[in-house]
């Protein structure tokens, strides 16, 4: 059975639209593919540590040199990547905060970007090392970011699709849920959302 790895951001429960429309693409995507075996993280409950100097040093520490407190250190993130290599499929639900990501999905990149098992360096540069599958990275947002003045200030969608394509994911999908805060708008930019994950399952998603 495929798996698919659903990621929320936010912290707003049953009142977010992006985790809304993330179940909505787990449901949609379960419908085309069949069944699926769905693990979430929910990073706004999952207490994620800044990274510092004794997680550094473990991380950098070869496995086998590692000291119990240094595997405890690393428990969390050696579950995330774990997490990221077993999924077939990502979806990634977050609101854009102050332009950009999350402070909790910063965190979890942190965590997840781990040489030697999501990337490693080589002759010709940095390699990914987590695969190539599809990732949809369901992006909500009180104002318009795709075109317009404020398009120059998104830190949110070019920095994900650099940091996944750094893993190896180039498949990257942005599902886009904008303008939500515009007087008389919400309804449709949210069937604008709709028919933009309807549009993205349209081809083959999972090999």
């Amino acid at each position: 059975m495929k798996t698919v790895l659903l990621i929320n951001a936010s912290p707003r429960g049953g009142q977010s639209t992006s985790r809304a429309l993330g179940r909505e693409l787990v449901e949609a995507l379960q419908a085309k593919e069949g069944p699926l075996r769905v693990v979430e993280r929910d990073l706004s409950t999952t207490v994620l540590p800044f990274l510092d100097q004794d997680l550094i040093q473990a991380i950098y520490t070869p496995e086998p040199q590692r000291s119990e407190a240094q595997r405890r250190a690393l428990s969390i993130s050696d579950e995330l990547v774990d997490e990221l290599l077993a999924a077939d499929a990502v979806v990634l639900a977050a609101p854009v905060w102050n332009f950009s990501v999350p402070a909790t999905v910063k965190a979890w990149i942190e965590l997840v970007a781990r040489v030697g098992r999501t990337f490693r360096y080589t002759a010709e540069g940095p390699q990914g090392l987590v695969g190539d599958k599809p990732v949809y990275v369901v992006k909500s947002s009180g104002g318009v970011f795709s075109e317009g003045p404020a398009q120059a200030w998104d830190f949110f969608e070019g920095y994900l699709k650099h940091f996944l394509g750094f893993l190896g994911l180039k498949q990257v999908t942005v599902i886009r849920a904008e303008g939500l805060s515009l007087a008389g708008q919400s309804e449709a930019r949210l069937a604008s959302a709709r028919r933009q994950i309807a549009e993205a399952l349209q081809a083959p998603v999972m090999a």
